[in-house]
């Protein structure tokens, strides 16, 4: 585990970024939104059933673009996987701003990402939210988070706020900073009784590439029981990239981390219960359009919105 805890790995969305740098790296991410996206999506027939097509205009529909300024690690060891944007972050990205196009679904909610990393996510949300919160573990990934939230803070919604706050999956939850006097720093990323009244509202959770170790796994499976219980309940939406290693004990290429997460699932549709307390049901990737341009989605990356059953 020592070991593992000083190997760097690389996201391949940094692929092309400086080999090595004296400090952290910005990244510009370019997101595209069609200014009507509904013709995008409505299909019209006349009274035969025969498919009208749209008349060509002089002028061709132009898009609606911005840009989201990343500061990033180009590489990081395995407990600092949050300095860097990863593939699932974009595809779930994709879906949010999907939503947002389509339906009112996400405006003036309150929302909890856990694992939020470099806060791309967020930042997303925060354009029609009313309160996100961005957890994370570690003073480093969480002070590069802050960053990269007031650097973008002028793409949020007059009203939105955003908090940065520190949730270790391996500890108790709520702890509030009343009962710890350290938790004063405003470094220490704690939470307060206010905080946990918004939390109790909060209706969606959202978590990307939060599956690569089945220690994690476990963990988050148990912060999930505790904090989607609280309150109101909450609809989670989950991205991950199945990764595929060789496996000397299988003598074959397998996704292990990907087994340890679906053991927690009963897939919606498919039978009895089987004991499990999540219910999940996979979003089809391929109905979402490419909102964040640049990058290649590959065939490995899945979506899911997963239900706590009390």
């Amino acid at each position: 585990m020592e070991e593992d805890s000083e190997t760097q790995v690389m996201s391949e969305i940094h692929l092309g970024c400086p080999p090595a740098t004296n400090g952290p790296f910005l990244s510009r991410f370019t997101f595209s939104l069609p200014l009507d996206p509904s013709s995008d999506h409505c299909i019209s027939v006349d009274k035969d059933g025969d498919l009208l097509l749209p008349r060509r205009t002089s002028r061709p529909r132009s898009a609606q673009s911005f840009t989201v300024t990343i500061q990033h690690g180009i590489t990081s060891t395995l407990p600092h996987v949050g300095l860097q944007v990863w593939k699932a972050q974009l595809v779930l990205s994709d879906f949010v701003l999907h939503t947002m196009s389509t339906s009112s679904q996400l405006n003036g909610i309150v929302c909890l990402e856990l694992g939020a990393g470099t806060g791309l996510l967020g930042i997303l949300l925060a354009r029609v939210a009313k309160a996100v919160f961005l957890t994370d573990y570690g003073d480093q990934v969480l002070g590069n988070c802050v960053h990269n939230v007031e650097m973008n803070s002028t793409l949020f919604h007059p009203q939105a706020v955003v908090h940065v706050r520190e949730l270790n999956w391996m500890s108790k939850w709520p702890i509030l900073e009343d009962t710890h006097a350290d938790c004063r720093d405003p470094q220490k990323y704690c939470w307060n009784s206010q905080d946990f009244e918004l939390v109790k509202r909060a209706r969606f959770l959202f978590a990307a590439d939060v599956i690569y170790s089945d220690d994690l796994t476990i963990a988050l499976f148990s912060m999930l029981k505790r904090v989607m219980s609280f309150g109101t309940d909450k609809v989670l939406y989950l991205g991950l990239e199945k990764r595929f290693n060789f496996s000397l004990d299988d003598l074959d290429v397998v996704a292990n981390g990907y087994a340890c997460f679906r053991s927690y699932i009963k897939e919606d549709g498919t039978g009895e219960q089987e004991d499990k307390s999540f219910v999940g049901r996979r979003i089809d990737v391929t109905q979402i359009p490419q909102y964040a341009k640049g990058y290649d989605r590959g065939e490995d990356v899945e979506l899911w919105e997963i239900k706590y059953v009390h």
